[in-house]
């Protein structure tokens, strides 16, 4: 299994490309698509498409795990998210990969055993775990990191 994994956002979308393979996960790109705050909502959502559509492209993956959506304060934001995370989710699906939804709670449980779990608990694992993790990662990128990690836990080990 080649898992495409993503936290979503519009400002910031965090990617990771993983699979399984000779008993272990292994993280083949890590990184994050950041959109110009000076572009309309749609301008930034159609450059998010372009550039997770060439990555799908490079990468060829089977899978896509993605965080679902959870509504704060700022419904605005919360729009904006959804609607990239719906462009996310058209172009997994047109490139053939099998789409799996894991929660926030699901995540931490998945990379730390321990379901409310702090950020710092869940960067340092992904780092425990996949040594070949950038130093440097933004927050989005160690996040879609770990829904890799989450999606491999749960479905990744028997193909």
């Amino acid at each position: 299994m080649r898992v495409i994994s993503v936290d979503p956002g519009y400002d910031r979308l965090g990617i990771a490309v993983l699979e399984y393979s000779e008993g272990k996960e292994k993280l083949l790109y890590s990184g994050c698509i950041e959109t110009n705050k000076e572009k309309t909502l749609n301008e930034r959502l159609v450059f998010l498409g372009e550039e997770f559509a060439k990555i799908l492209k490079k990468y060829s993956p089977d899978t896509l795990g993605i965080e679902t959506i959870f509504f704060n304060k700022n419904i605005k934001t919360a729009i904006g998210v959804a609607q990239a995370r719906g462009i996310i989710l058209y172009l997994a699906q047109t490139n053939n990969c099998q789409v799996f939804e894991f929660g926030p709670q699901e995540i931490k449980v998945a990379v730390t055993g321990y379901g409310k779990s702090d950020k710092k608990a869940v960067f340092d694992m992904v780092a425990r775990l996949l040594p070949e993790t950038p130093k440097d990662a933004l927050d989005d990128e160690y996040d879609a990191i770990a829904v890799g990690i989450t999606c491999l836990a749960h479905y990744g080990r028997n193909k």
